[in-house]
C-alpha cells in the first residue's frame, strides 16, 4: 500500500470514529421517536367480535398496534369495551365499541353498519364471540345447549355471512375455533361441536370468495388464560392442563392474537381455508 494510500485510510478510519457517537445519538433518537409516535395508519378497518376481553381484546389492541382501525364489540361488558377503546386511543390509534349481541341477525347488521359508518368499509373481521357451558351428556340443560349454539354456532355464521357480503377485495375474514375439538375430553362435547363448526365455515366460505383474493382462515387456541377457560375450573384442574402442554404453562391472549395479527398481514394471504392450531403443542 503506498503512502497516499495510507494516509486516506487512515483519514477515513478517523472520520468514521468520529461520526460514530453522532450516528448513535441518532439512532436512539429515532427508536424513541418510533416508540412515542404510536401505531402507523395503514387504512385498513378490523372488526372483532366479543372484544371487550380475553383473547378478543388482545386481538383489538394488537390489530391497533399494527395500524388497523377497530371496531370493538360487547354485549354486556360496556365498561371494558370501552376500556379497550380508550387504551388504543391512548396509544395513538382508532377505535370505537359497539354493542351488539351476534346470536341475533339485526344486530349483527347493525354492528357492520356502524363500523362502515365509522371507518368507510371493513378490510378484517374476527369471529371472536363465543360462549362456553360444560357438563356431561345427561347434564347438558335445554338453556345451556341453546345459548352456545346461538352465539358460537348461529352468531359466528350471522357474523361470516355479512363479512363476504361487506369485507372489501383482499381482506381477511378469521373464525375462532378451539383446540378441544381435538382433545374432545369430557364434558366438552357440545362446546366442541359449536367450535367444529368454525373451521368448516372457514374452509367452505375461503371457496365461496374466490377471486375477491380474500382468504378465510380458522385459529384454533389452547388453554388460554383467559376468563372463559379458568372460570369453574379448580387449581388442579387448570394444573392438569398446564402439565399436559409441552412449554408448561397456559397461552396467553396475547399469544393467539400474534397469530391473528399474522395472517391479516400482507404476507399470509396465501394461507386460506386452513385451520392452525395455536396451543403450545398441547395437540
Amino acid at each position: 500500500m503506498s503512502d497516499s494510500e495510507s494516509d486516506s485510510r487512515r483519514r477515513f478510519l478517523a472520520g468514521a470514529a468520529a461520526l460514530a457517537p453522532v450516528m448513535a445519538v441518532a439512532g436512539v433518537a429515532a427508536v424513541a421517536c418510533a416508540q412515542t409516535q404510536g401505531p402507523r395508519a395503514n387504512g385498513k378497518v378490523a372488526l372483532v367480535t366479543g372484544s371487550s376481553r380475553g383473547i378478543g381484546a388482545a386481538t383489538a389492541k394488537r390489530l391497533a398496534r399494527d395500524g388497523f382501525a377497530v371496531a370493538v364489540n360487547c354485549v354486556k361488558n360496556r365498561e371494558l369495551a370501552s376500556a379497550v377503546v380508550d387504551e388504543i386511543k391512548a396509544a395513538g390509534g382508532r377505535a370505537i365499541w359497539v354493542q351488539a349481541d351476534v346470536s341475533e341477525a339485526d344486530a349483527v347488521r347493525r354492528l357492520f353498519d356502524e363500523t362502515e359508518r365509522a371507518f368507510g368499509g371493513i378490510d378484517v373481521v374476527v369471529s371472536n364471540a363465543g360462549v362456553m357451558r360444560l357438563a356431561p351428556f345427561h347434564a347438558m340443560s335445554d338453556s345451556d345447549f341453546a345459548r352456545m349454539l346461538d352465539v358460537n354456532q348461529k352468531g359466528s355464521f350471522f357474523v361470516l355471512r355479512e363479512g363476504a357480503r361487506r369485507v372489501r377485495s383482499g381482506g381477511r375474514i378469521i373464525a375462532l375455533s378451539s383446540s378441544i375439538t381435538q382433545l374432545r375430553t369430557g364434558t366438552y362435547g357440545a362446546y366442541a361441536a359449536t367450535k367444529s363448526a368454525q373451521e368448516i365455515f372457514a374452509n367452505v366460505l375461503a371457496r365461496e370468495l374466490e377471486g375477491r383474493q380474500i382468504s378465510v382462515n380458522a385459529i384454533a387456541p389452547g388453554v388460554v388464560n383467559t376468563t372463559l377457560f379458568t372460570d369453574g375450573k379448580t387449581a388442579e384442574q387448570i394444573a392438569s392442563f398446564v402439565q399436559r402442554t409441552p412449554h408448561k404453562r397456559l397461552g396467553e391472549p396475547s399469544d393467539i392474537a400474534n397469530v391473528i395479527s399474522a395472517l391479516c398481514g400482507d404476507d399470509c394471504g396465501w394461507v386460506n381455508g386452513q385451520t392452525i392450531f395455536v396451543n403450545g403443542g398441547i395437540v
